[in-house]
């Protein structure tokens, strides 16, 4: 298969956003309504029956248009399709359940696209504030069609950025919590969202200036990736060397700040233990 055309990935884009948006009209009529929220086998790693039906949405989109080559990878249903293919759509139907199960508004639809593992293409969907985030490779970034970009600030000191913490966070030492406390020392401030894709396409805008995180799966960050590198950022692995999706870890920031956050993700040192979990008496 040769390198897509942009008038290829101008179309696949437009089929990413008919499903997006009717992904999103179903996590719109759950919201609040929930019936059924439970565990994957992870504490806190939830799915309810708004995932499963804005999944299902979703890839009827994806399945009725795109070629019957593609490759899919979703959250809840897993691998589909031609899955040796160059192009592989990564998927999150509900990115941010558990702030979707609190009525937190804070979560979206997020559809990349991967060629040779690089994502190329993306949409993310917040149905809750109707935000729109696309981008596709040579396409520009846009938020309800209107271009975005990267902001323009300079320095950590003036930096407003976001993480999370991963589901194995009570179990590892590599959580995040060092390099939390570090970043809120040395910014404005670091805020906590709960959902990846958003995050990303909140510095791909300009609202924050950089985001870092583990523990992610290809489907939360591919589409948010696309944006951030279209809206002019810069998104590479903590040291600097070219990301992989696979690997669930990455820092993305408006490209000026990136040396800096690189620096001290390198330097930060995690703490030694967890506090002792005190006991709670009902």
């Amino acid at each position: 298969m040769s390198f897509p055309t942009s008038t290829d990935l101008q179309t696949w884009l437009d089929i990413a956003t008919e499903a997006a948006l009717a992904g999103g009209v179903i996590l719109e009529h759950y919201w609040g309504n929930l019936t059924s929220i439970q565990e994957k086998g992870r504490s806190g790693d939830l799915v309810t029956e708004a995932d499963q039906a804005a999944e299902a949405a979703v890839m009827a989109v994806m399945l009725r248009h795109l070629p019957q080559d593609h490759g899919f990878l979703a959250e809840e249903s897993g691998a589909r399709g031609n899955q040796q293919s160059r192009l592989l759509w990564a998927i999150d139907p509900l990115d941010g359940t558990t702030n979707y199960t609190h009525q937190y508004p804070f979560c979206a639809v997020s559809i990349g696209l991967l060629l040779d593992g690089d994502p190329v293409l993306g949409v993310v969907y917040d149905p809750i504030h109707r935000d729109l985030f696309r981008a596709g490779l040579g396409l520009g970034a846009t938020l309800n069609r209107q271009p975005i970009a990267v902001s323009t600030t300079t320095d950590l000191a003036n930096s407003l950025l976001v993480t999370g913490f991963a589901y194995d966070r009570r179990e590892t030492l590599d959580n995040n919590y060092a390099e939390f406390c570090t970043f809120t020392h040395l910014t404005q401030g670091v805020r906590r969202g709960g959902a990846a894709s958003l995050d990303l396409a909140y510095v791909a805008c300009g609202r924050l200036d950089g985001y870092w995180e583990r523990g992610l799966s290809p489907w939360d960050i591919t589409a948010g990736i696309a944006i951030v590198r279209e809206a002019g950022g810069t998104v590479t692995a903590y040291d600097g060397s070219p990301v992989l999706v696979t690997t669930g870890r990455l820092l993305a920031t408006n490209g000026k700040i990136h040396q800096a956050m690189g620096q001290v993700l390198q330097q930060v040192t995690p703490l030694p233990e967890f506090a002792p979990v005190p006991e709670i008496r009902q």
